[in-house]
């Protein structure tokens, strides 16, 4: 199977490389929800700001029909990294595919998400992720 992204990264990676390259970017794909109730990627250690752009729109779950033109108004550039985060990994590839089509070739998708896959238990964030890495993060 053709990949048409730039390719996948743990959440480390992305960490260390949102840590050395001042133009990477950090872009969460998740719902509205998700933002408020599970939390978000800190990068204020960095001195960045995780962007927060929906690639489906909650409750319908719809693909956001706005979303690459967001990235635009958001002033990323199409040379700058994207590295691209959802809860599992999953949608962060789809928008990585969608935003490499436009023309953004440095789309990265973060492996295994925010909060990676469910253990024993059903609970999240505790398996694989950017939360069981123990990568700063913030819930409001």
């Amino acid at each position: 199977m053709e990949q048409n992204y730039a390719g996948d990264v743990s959440a480390e990676q992305a960490w260390e490389v949102l840590e050395q390259d001042p133009d990477a970017v950090l872009l969460d794909v998740r719902t509205i929800p998700e933002f408020q109730f599970v939390g978000v990627p800190d990068l204020s250690a960095l001195g960045k700001d995780t962007q927060l752009l929906p690639w489906q729109v909650y409750p319908q779950m719809q693909v956001n029909p706005d979303f690459v033109a967001t990235i635009k108004q958001l002033g990323i550039r199409e040379e700058q990294s994207l590295y691209i985060l959802c809860r599992s990994g999953v949608r962060s590839v789809s928008a990585a595919i969608a935003l490499t089509a436009q023309g953004y070739n440095n789309c990265f998708n973060i492996l295994h998400g925010f909060e990676g896959p469910a253990d024993e238990r059903g609970h999240r964030g505790q398996i694989a992720g950017w939360k069981a890495a123990g990568i700063p993060w913030k819930q409001n």
